[in-house]
């Protein structure tokens, strides 16, 4: 069942548009991340739905209630049922972490609002730390602080701008998976923004990639990696390229040699394309792959390489696009040698290159 249903929603900052005509529904116990670079409406949209902006056109319904349409009804935010977890935490530091999750229960009394508190904090892992102020937890305890307080409320709704940025790597992926967690657990809706492809694709039952206030695509991680609509979802998403190519006659003519279409090509007309291709579609020769995988050999030009836990990072240029590729560290090459690789030709991503592709600047977004 839909949840959140927003209609052509529009809105400007002056003379800037930072929403064109979104259309977008969210359902019912639905994790869905929007992902898109700065200033490409996503925290906009975010704040539409809190009420903290209101809609310049199209309209927006938390469930059978409008909640804002042009014009026309607006519910203030306080009456939405949504909880909110924002990057900065906003906890107030003169409170105890108990009582930073119990204000907004004070509804229910002194006692009630408390035991309910401690009931979140025990389920985000800070049982123990209850008593403490923010400046004695750490940043990750704090993002702990902020989303047992948005959902200790009980939200038709959680609003998550960008929860993570603030953390370091590792603890990113620990909030992360907690998040994931206890917002299911607890059987609640979230609406989440970010900018890491990787934290969306971790996280969410479903990935919307925004740019320049438009949202491009909307779908499972799995389709958003495997079938990016546009050449920007595939860069945005982690992608490699573009290489320039031509098909003729179910052939390919690319940088690397003349060398059989794969299967996605048959749709497309001959003529100039760009490839993208991503590192698991890159294998040594010795690696094991399905013998009736259609690979293409390829040359590659070690520029260095990093060693990165177990394993080696080494930094190529194929064919004038320069990318990282993992390694065991006792088959990395060495420096300034060249590679043999093969090219899983059935991973890789093609697009006529004659499509427009959509800038990655931000001067006109907000």
């Amino acid at each position: 069942m839909t949840l959140l249903h927003i209609d052509s929603a529009h809105k400007r900052f002056g003379a800037t548009t930072a929403l064109h005509d979104l259309s977008l529904q969210l359902q019912e116990g639905e994790i869905l991340c929007l992902l898109g670079p700065s200033g490409s409406g996503k925290t906009t949209l975010l704040r539409l739905v809190a009420g903290l902006e209101r809609l310049d056109g199209g309209s927006m319904r938390l469930g059978a209630t409008v909640i804002d349409a042009a014009g026309g009804p607006f519910l203030p935010p306080e009456q939405r049922q949504l909880g909110m977890v924002f990057q900065d935490y906003a906890l107030f530091p003169h409170l105890s972490a108990l009582d930073n999750v119990a204000l907004p229960l004070h509804r229910l009394g002194r006692d009630k609002s408390r035991e309910q508190a401690r009931a979140m904090l025990a389920d985000v892992g800070l049982a123990d730390l209850a008593d403490r102020h923010p400046h004695a937890l750490s940043g990750g305890q704090q993002q702990r602080v902020a989303l047992a307080r948005a959902l200790a409320v009980k939200p038709r709704l959680l609003l998550c701008d960008e929860p993570l940025s603030n953390l370091d790597a590792g603890l990113r992926e620990e909030l992360r998976d907690l998040i994931g967690r206890v917002v299911r657990e607890h059987g609640i809706s979230a609406l989440y923004i970010t900018h890491d492809h990787r934290e969306a694709l971790a996280l969410a039952d479903r990935v919307g990639v925004m740019a320049q206030g438009r949202l491009l695509q909307l779908s499972s991680p799995r389709a958003l990696l495997r079938q990016p609509a546009t050449e920007f979802v595939a860069r945005f998403t982690g992608a490699h390229g573009p290489w320039p190519v031509r098909l003729r006659a179910g052939r390919l003519h690319a940088p690397w040699g003349e060398v059989c279409a794969p299967p996605q090509c048959k749709a497309l007309a001959d003529g100039p394309l760009s490839v993208y291709l991503r590192t698991t579609a890159l294998h040594f020769p010795h690696a094991r792959v399905n013998q009736d995988a259609l690979l293409w050999p390829v040359q590659a030009h070690v520029l260095s390489h990093l060693t990165v836990g177990e394993h080696t990072e080494l930094r190529i240029d194929l064919h004038g696009v320069t990318l990282r590729l993992p390694v065991p560290d006792d088959l990395a090459p060495a420096a300034g040698s060249n590679v043999s690789l093969r090219i899983a030709a059935e991973q890789t991503l093609f697009y006529p290159t004659m499509t427009p592709t959509l800038k990655t600047t931000t001067e006109e977004l907000t």
